[in-house]
């Protein structure tokens, strides 16, 4: 494996923690998060400027988690409190959260780690791995604890709630579940995620920046979907889980293979968007095919 596809294995399994964020409000409550664009950024600047500080970086992980997590509770607050629509909450969240990232790195554009200790350059000088192998470690160990910990709570009473809230949502409010608060839940726990992968990814690279959340969401849902078009046959809970994540391997391996083959990276947005739409299209267009092949052999037969 080339050093290039290497670096690209372990961006996706940090990645794929995000990924797992917005599965949980894409795929269980049928909500595209564009909350997840500033949180992921916000957990990046969190950690970076926390480090910088002299905080561990293990504890820079966790309080960076907890600022997606709150991101994700004022999406939450303004959808389900004030009635605002999910998406537009998600874009005001958003929004306001490009000044707050400028404001807690001080009015700079990107904070470097070069200098100081991270969770990779531990794990390094401890083991003598390489810090791309280091990273790929740390990827899995997190995108394997996180999986855990979903399955488990997804089976839980609350867990259970949450997953009914989005298949039907008038249902499960009849049987006396807070709908709004099981929202409120789900939108936090995936901004958690999102912000614990914006501050590994930081780690990894050795600096925050500003736009380094810009286009997540659509690499969130391009990964979900490789992940389903190549795992779908998979029905057990953790299984989908463990694809979402496979999934955002494969979607990095693909970037670092088309870059490689002479891509300018300035395109890899418009990459994105063609997989996700081709995969969101293809499936309807084979149902509707087959739908009005069978529709054309029943009438043939009646002739």
């Amino acid at each position: 494996m080339g050093p290039a596809l290497l670096d690209a294995t372990g961006q996706g399994v940090l990645w794929g923690i995000m990924v797992l964020g917005v599965y949980i409000t894409y795929k269980l409550l049928d909500i595209a998060d564009l909350t997840v664009d500033g949180s992921f950024a916000l957990g990046g600047c969190v950690c970076a400027v926390l480090i910088s500080k002299e905080v561990s970086p293990a504890g820079a992980l966790l309080l960076a988690a907890l600022a997606g997590m709150a991101a994700g509770f004022v999406t939450g607050i303004l959808h389900t409190v004030f009635e605002i629509p999910s998406i537009l909450a998600g874009i005001l969240t958003q929004i306001s959260l490009w000044s707050i990232n400028l404001w807690i790195m001080g009015d700079k554009s990107n904070v470097s780690l070069l200098k100081v200790n991270t969770v990779m350059k531990q794990l390094s000088y401890m083991t003598g791995l390489t810090e791309s192998q280091a990273s790929q470690l740390v990827g899995v160990f997190t995108a394997l604890a996180a999986v855990a910990l979903l399955y488990w709570f997804f089976g839980t009473e609350i867990g259970c709630a949450l997953r009914a809230t989005g298949n039907n949502e008038d249902m499960i409010r009849a049987l006396g579940v807070n709908t709004g608060l099981t929202k409120l839940l789900a939108l936090g726990l995936s901004n958690a995620l999102v912000g614990l992968s914006g501050a590994l990814v930081c780690q990894s690279q050795n600096y925050a920046d500003i736009q380094m959340g810009t286009g997540a969401i659509v690499i969130g849902l391009a990964a979900i979907v490789i992940g389903e078009v190549l795992f779908g046959w998979m029905r057990n809970f953790a299984c989908k889980l463990v694809a979402a994540v496979v999934g955002s391997v494969i979607y990095f391996a693909i970037r670092a293979v088309v870059i490689q083959l002479g891509m300018k990276p300035n395109y890899m947005k418009l990459l994105s968007a063609v997989i996700v739409a081709l995969a969101l299209c293809i499936p309807v267009a084979v149902n509707k095919l087959t739908a009005y092949k069978s529709y054309s052999e029943r009438g043939e037969e009646q002739c």
